[in-house]
C-alpha cells in the first residue's frame, strides 16, 4: 500500500516534481512531464516516450543520454493528455523530427495520436512506434493488438541509441520497429497493487496461487495456477517466450527479469539464474541482461520476463552507452546544461464578449457539471469495483479527477460564453484524468461547446446539434462500434432516442429524459456482452455477466444530468432555464 502522501489526487504530480528535485544532472520539468536538463545536438532526432505514472523507472527515469529525450508523465495508470505529450515533445524537439514510443494502450494511443497530428501540422515530423511485446494479450497472429509491458526498455533504448549515434527519423524509426517485433515478454503476479489513497487492491491472487499474463497497470491476469517453485516458474516463462519468438530468430537474445514493485532483489536473481541456465540449455547466448525493477506497478507483487532477439545491428544498439537516472551502461562524456528554455506555457485565447443568452447557458453548464461531478463522486467506488473485473479498476478514480478539474475550469470561467466554457471544462478533464475515457470525455465535451458556441439566442435545435457533436466526437476519436461493449452501447441509444424524442415534437426536457433512460437501459444491457476492445478484450469471460463501466458511468451521468433539468423547471426559479 501507498502510505506517503498528502493529496492522493496530487500524488503523481508531487513524486514528479521530487523526482526532477533529486534528478537535476539528467531532467527538467516542463508542463507535462520531464525533458533532459542537458543539451542536445541539433538535428538529433527527439525520443519521446510516457505513460501514466506509478511504473518507475518508467518512464521518467530514462530521460538521458544514450535513451529518451524527454517522457511525458501521466496521472496514476492513467495516460499522459494530449495536451501534454504536445508540449513535451515541443520542449524536446532539437529538429530531427520527434519519434513517439509507448505502451499500446487505448489512451495512450488517442492520447498521444492527437499530439501527433497537432506536431505533424505545425511542420515538427513525428511518428509513432508502438510496444506490443505482451504475449498474453492477444495470439501471435493479432500481434498487433498485443500492450506493452516491461519491453518497453528494449524499443525506447534502441531508439534512444540511434538518435544519439546520428541517425535520421526514417532509420530511428525502422530500429525502434524491428526491436518491438523481436520483443516478447510474459508477466506474472502474486498479488495485486494499490493506488495512492486506495482502501483496497485493485485485485486480489488467492493465497498459494500466481495469476499469468497481467498488465503492469495491475489487470487481473488471464489464468490463475498454483503457485510454483522458482524451477518450475523459469520453466513455464521460457517456454512460452521461446514458443512464440519470432520467425527470423537468432542464437543472441537479451534476458530482462523485471520486478513489478515488492519482489526482492534476491528473488529476482535467483531466478534469473534458473532461466539463464534453461536458455543456455535452448541454445541461446544471453547478451548483457538486465535484473532489477524497470517497469514497475506501484507495490505489485510480480515479475515479467523480456527477451529480445537480437542481430548484428540491433546488438550495437543495446549495447551503446546511456546514462539516465534509472539505467546506465558504459560510459558517456559529460554533457552541457541546455540552453533553450522549457516553458511550454500557451499564449492566452482571446478575450470574447459573450452574448447575454451565451452566458446565460454557459452558468447552467456551470450547474450541470456540478450535478455531474456529484454523482460521480457518490458512485466512484461501484465504478472502480465493477472496471477491476475485467480491467485495471481506476474509473471510477479517472472519471472523478476528470470531472472535478472540469467542474474547477468551467467555474473559473463562469461568466464566458457556453462554449468557451465548455471547451474549458473539456481540456481540463483530458489533462487531469488522461486515460481513454479523458480523451474521450474531454474530446465530446469541447465538440458539445462548438456546437453551442457564443449565439445570440438558443433553440432546441442547438441542444439537439450539441448532442449530436458529442457523439460524434466519441465515435469519431475511439472508433468504438455498438457492441465492442463501450461507452458507445449507451451513447448512441441516447442520441438516438434523444433525436427521435425531439423530432417528433417533444421539448428538450423530455428528449433528455428519454435518451437518459435509453442509456440507463443500453448500460445494464452490455453485460450480455464480450469486451471487443480495450484492458477488458483480454478477459472476456470474466467481463461476461457484469455490464460496461464507460457505458455505466455515460449512463448514471445522464440520468443525474435529466433529473437537474426536472428539478430546475419544476422550481419557481428555474422558469430562466433554457430547455
Amino acid at each position: 500500500m501507498t502510505r506517503i502522501f498528502d493529496n492522493p489526487a496530487e500524488f503523481a504530480d508531487d513524486a514528479l516534481d521530487g523526482f526532477v528535485a533529486a534528478n537535476r544532472r539528467y531532467v527538467a520539468r516542463v508542463d507535462g512531464g520531464v525533458v533532459r536538463s542537458t543539451e542536445v545536438p541539433a538535428g538529433q532526432v527527439a525520443v519521446v516516450i510516457g505513460g501514466g505514472s506509478g511504473h518507475y523507472p518508467a518512464f521518467a527515469g530514462l530521460v538521458g543520454p544514450g535513451l529518451a529525450t524527454a517522457s511525458a508523465c501521466g496521472n496514476m495508470f492513467a495516460s499522459p493528455a494530449a495536451g501534454q505529450v504536445y508540449r513535451v515533445a515541443k520542449a524536446a524537439n532539437a529538429g530531427g523530427g520527434v519519434l513517439l514510443s509507448y505502451g499500446n494502450y487505448a489512451g495512450d494511443v488517442l492520447h498521444f495520436g492527437q499530439a501527433q497530428l497537432r506536431l505533424n501540422a505545425e511542420g515538427i515530423e513525428t511518428r509513432t512506434v508502438l510496444v506490443t511485446d505482451d504475449i498474453a494479450s492477444a495470439p501471435l497472429d493479432q500481434i498487433e493488438k498485443r500492450r506493452g509491458i516491461a519491453g518497453d526498455l528494449t524499443v525506447f533504448k534502441i531508439a534512444g541509441a540511434a538518435a544519439e549515434a546520428g541517425l535520421d527519423l526514417d532509420a530511428v524509426e525502422r530500429l525502434a520497429i524491428k526491436a518491438n517485433y523481436r520483443t516478447r515478454s510474459l508477466g506474472v503476479a502474486f498479488d495485486g497493487c494499490t493506488l495512492p489513497g486506495a482502501a483496497d487492491p485493485l485485485f486480489h491472487v488467492p493465497a498459494g496461487r500466481m495469476s499469468l499474463g497481467l498488465g503492469i497497470h495491475g489487470e487481473p491476469g488471464i489464468s490463475e495456477h498454483a503457485m510454483p517453485t522458482a524451477s518450475e516458474l523459469a520453466e513455464l516463462l521460457v517456454g512460452k517466450l521461446l514458443n512464440d519468438k519470432p520467425e527470423d530468430a537468432g542464437d543472441r537474445v537479451v534476458a530482462i527479469v523485471n520486478g513489478l514493485g515488492t519482489v526482492k532483489y534476491d528473488e529476482l536473481f535467483l531466478l534469473f539464474g534458473k532461466i539463464e541456465k534453461l536458455l543456455g540449455k535452448a541454445g541461446l547466448t544471453v547478451v548483457e541482461p538486465e535484473c532489477g525493477e524497470l517497469v514497475t506497478s506501484l507495490d505489485m507483487s510480480g515479475l515479467s520476463l523480456t527477451l529480445l532477439w537480437l542481430d548484428e545491428e540491433l546488438e550495437q544498439y543495446w549495447s551503446a552507452p546511456a546514462d539516465t537516472p534509472a539505467f546506465r551502461k558504459g560510459n558517456l562524456a559529460p554533457r552541457r546544461p541546455r540552453t533553450q528554455g522549457t516553458d511550454t506555457t500557451m499564449d492566452e485565447a482571446d478575450v470574447e464578449q459573450p452574448t447575454d443568452a451565451a452566458a446565460e447557458l454557459g452558468r447552467q453548464a456551470v450547474a450541470v457539471l456540478a450535478q455531474v461531478r456529484d454523482a460521480i463522486v457518490e458512485h466512484e467506488e461501484e465504478l472502480g469495483k465493477l472496471d477491476a473485473i475485467a480491467g485495471d479498476g481506476d474509473h471510477g478514480i479517472g472519471m472523478r479527477r476528470g470531472v472535478e478539474a472540469a467542474f474547477r475550469a468551467a467555474e473559473a470561467a463562469n461568466g464566458a460564453s457556453v462554449g468557451r466554457i465548455l471547451t474549458a471544462a473539456g481540456e481540463a478533464w483530458s489533462e487531469r484524468a488522461g486515460g481513454t475515457s479523458g480523451a474521450l470525455w474531454g474530446s465530446a465535451i469541447i465538440a458539445a461547446g462548438q456546437a453551442l458556441g457564443n449565439k445570440a439566442g438558443y433553440s432546441g435545435e442547438d441542444a439537439a446539434a450539441a448532442v449530436t457533436g458529442f457523439a460524434d466526437a466519441i465515435t469519431a476519436l475511439g472508433k468504438a462500434e455498438p457492441g465492442d461493449k463501450t461507452m458507445v452501447d449507451a451513447l448512441l441509444p441516447f442520441r438516438d432516442a434523444f433525436l427521435t424524442e425531439f423530432d417528433a415534437g417533444a421539448p428538450v426536457d423530455r428528449a433528455l429524459a428519454a435518451a437518459a433512460a435509453a442509456a440507463e437501459a443500453a448500460a445494464a444491457d452490455t453485460a450480455r456482452l464480450r469486451p471487443l476492445k480495450g484492458r477488458a478484450r483480454p478477459l472476456a469471460e470474466k467481463s461476461l455477466g457484469h455490464p460496461d463501466p464507460g457505458a455505466v458511468s455515460f449512463g448514471m451521468i445522464a440520468a443525474r444530468i435529466s433529473q437537474h433539468i426536472d428539478a430546475q423547471l419544476a422550481s419557481p426559479a428555474g422558469n430562466g432555464v433554457q430547455a
